[in-house]
């Protein structure tokens, strides 16, 4: 490729802390980095979440690419397809300067400025701004610069092509119906033309007659489901049954549940992870920490336990639902409380499982969504021996900045791990937590 035909990307922080690796992910372009972000990056260095690492991480790998080279001159990056890398240090101001235009000279702008100075260094080449940040792309765009947003990790026409895990057939064989009914499991033909992807579910209907089913991709049959009830919970409707025949299935050791608040996503994957207690070492429960309207969570009083409190406290709300399905005096109570005491059931921030790798664990990874598709690879990383790990969530409700229904790791999950034989995805679409946080959910 040309070098006028190279474009040159400038990264602003948001991406870096999404992505450590981002600088190598524009093939044989150019890749420049306002001095700004590492100043910023400088800032997020320090600490236990996922940023912090990026950050980390993102650093280490500008030394290794420094060596003995300068970095305000473009280095070449590694490997024989990449371009090359600049720190942006010195800007030329003889034009538009951003700091005058928004009338703020902080980073943003100095941003701004810095790919307005690429801009007039190489007026043959073409200058992007990439950014996970909307107001600063916004920001770019007024000032004639291009700006996108990084598309890594992104599912695209994910409103279109939510992907369900279900196929609802309303005019399905009669006979096969009634094959599911009596013998429990019939040739994927029967069903569909085409073989199905992996522990994919159906629902199949004909007039009055309807069967939930399950294609299994090891036997290459479709296997009636029917409903069970674990731990004093039971499905309320068709695709929680779906749900908790994946959560306990052995043989499916990756499930994800998508789907609105009070579908049941969290409580259904604890009680199938409690009925199946004696199968695994450890129940081990998390959730990422989100601080609190962007603070952090140093501003909360007491220790580091009582700092997470707040943040963990909706999985022992559904620990406590569990609970109160028997009585003070019933064994399964004491069988449930012993499990927390002696840490059989482990509820704890997602950041402390970093460096641990858990073997023969239920894991369960709540409100995902707010992970990145790198957090969500660094989670699966981890599994050992006999684990199995679910990831539950609702993907239109994010509360990461620069995270967004389409570049999210519960996203990026479910698109890239769809059909493979160890993964099992339903949506849960109807809301059985009250009539009224159903009104939230459809009308507000």
């Amino acid at each position: 490729m040309k070098k006028k035909d190279r474009k040159i990307f400038v990264l602003d922080t948001s991406v870096i802390l999404y992505d450590h690796s981002a600088i190598e992910s524009f093939q044989e372009h150019d890749v420049a980095v306002p001095i700004q972000v590492l100043e910023e990056l400088d800032t997020f260095k320090k600490g236990n979440e996922s940023v912090n690492f990026e950050a980390r991480e993102f650093i280490r790998q500008l030394d290794s690419i420094a060596q003995n080279d300068l970095l305000t001159d473009w280095v070449p990056l590694n490997g024989p397809t990449k371009g090359h890398f600049k720190v942006v240090a010195k800007h030329d101001l003889n034009g538009v300067d951003a700091t005058k235009v928004f009338q703020d000279g902080k980073n943003d702008h100095q941003i701004l400025n810095a790919a307005l100075t690429l801009q007039r260094q190489h007026k043959d080449r073409k200058v992007v701004l990439v950014s996970k940040d909307i107001a600063l792309r916004l920001k770019a765009k007024s000032l004639n610069i291009v700006a996108e947003d990084f598309l890594t990790g992104k599912v695209r026409d994910l409103g279109r092509n939510l992907f369900t895990g279900l196929t609802v057939e309303e005019n399905a064989d009669e006979a096969a119906i009634e094959a599911l009914f009596a013998n429990g499991t019939v040739p994927f033909g029967q069903v569909v033309k085409k073989e199905p992807q992996g522990n994919h579910f159906f629902i199949l209907k004909q007039g009055k007659k309807n069967v939930m089913a399950k294609y299994d991709p090891r036997t290459h049959n479709v296997s009636r489901v029917e409903k069970q009830t674990v731990f004093g919970i039971g499905p309320k409707n068709a695709e929680q049954t779906l749900a908790m025949s994946a959560l306990l299935d052995p043989e499916i050791k990756l499930v994800t549940l998508q789907g609105a608040a009070g579908t049941g996503k969290t409580l259904l994957a604890l009680a199938c992870a409690l009925e199946q207690r004696r199968d695994y070492r450890q129940i081990f429960v998390t959730r990422p920490v989100v601080p609190l309207s962007n603070k952090d969570i140093g501003y909360l009083p007491g220790d580091i336990q009582s700092k997470m409190d707040p943040y963990m406290q909706p999985i022992w709300d559904n620990l406590k639902l569990i609970k109160g399905n028997f009585e003070k005096n019933d064994g399964t109570l004491k069988r449930i409380e012993e499990m927390v005491q002696n840490e059989k059931i482990t509820v704890a921030p997602l950041a402390y499982i970093r460096g641990r790798s858990l073997s023969n664990v239920f894991f369960i990874v709540d409100e995902a969504q707010n992970l990145t598709p790198l957090e969500v690879k660094t989670v699966i990383s981890r599994a050992g021996e006999g684990t199995k790990i679910v990831f539950t969530g609702d993907v239109h409700q994010i509360d990461t900045p620069y995270l967004d229904s389409e570049s999210n790791g519960l996203s990026y999950l479910i698109s890239k791990a769809k059909g493979d034989p160890l993964f099992a995805h339903i949506t849960l679409a109807k809301g059985e937590r009250s009539a009224l946080a159903n009104l939230a959910n459809e009308r507000l």
